[in-house]
Formats: C-alpha cells, sequence, structure tokens
C-alpha cells in the first residue's frame, strides 16, 4: 500500500488484503507529529500529558497473514462487517 496522509488514528481506517481477504490482522507502519506537554517529577521521572496528533502518514500496511502489502486496500469503517462480524463470504482469516 502506497504511503498516504491520513486523519489521525481514531479507529476508522480499515483495511482489507484483496490477495486472501483478511479483514483483522495488517502491520501497519505510521509517522506521527504531535505535541505534547512533558512534565517531570523532582526525581527526574517523564510523564507525558495533553499529547495532540499535529499530522500523520501511513507509511506501510502489510497483511499479517500473507505477508503482501500491495494487495491491501483501505475500506470505509463498517465496509464488509455486520453486526456480529465480516459478511458472509469475508472470513477476516487468510483462507
Amino acid at each position: 500500500m502506497d504511503a498516504r496522509p491520513s486523519t489521525p488514528s481514531d479507529g476508522t481506517a480499515r483495511y482489507r488484503c484483496t490477495a486472501c481477504g483478511n479483514l483483522t490482522r495488517f502491520d501497519v507502519v505510521t509517522t506521527r507529529r504531535t505535541s505534547a506537554y512533558h512534565h517531570y517529577s523532582l526525581g527526574g521521572e517523564l510523564s507525558v500529558e495533553d499529547e495532540r496528533v499535529l499530522a500523520e502518514t501511513v507509511e506501510e500496511v502489510t497483511c499479517r497473514w500473507c505477508g503482501r502489502g500491495a494487495a491491501v486496500e483501505q475500506v470505509a469503517a463498517g465496509e464488509g462487517w455486520g453486526p456480529s462480524g465480516p459478511l458472509s463470504g469475508q472470513t477476516g482469516v487468510g483462507d
């Protein structure tokens, strides 16, 4: 899958492997530009708070089942899924 800008990760991006039918397992490489408040304790321990994603780019998506990246496509949230899981003919496992 080619790199392309995307919105901050909010769980709306879904993928499908057209080679094996996988809908559930993908390796996703992402680059993020963030802004965050860093709070250090008197002991020097860092606590990161109020982190915001300013920009995010999905660089690569590879199917975990068959290992193909070129066969992965992004689908709309909920596409291919019914109330209890994948629709008929889409098992979500690498058949």
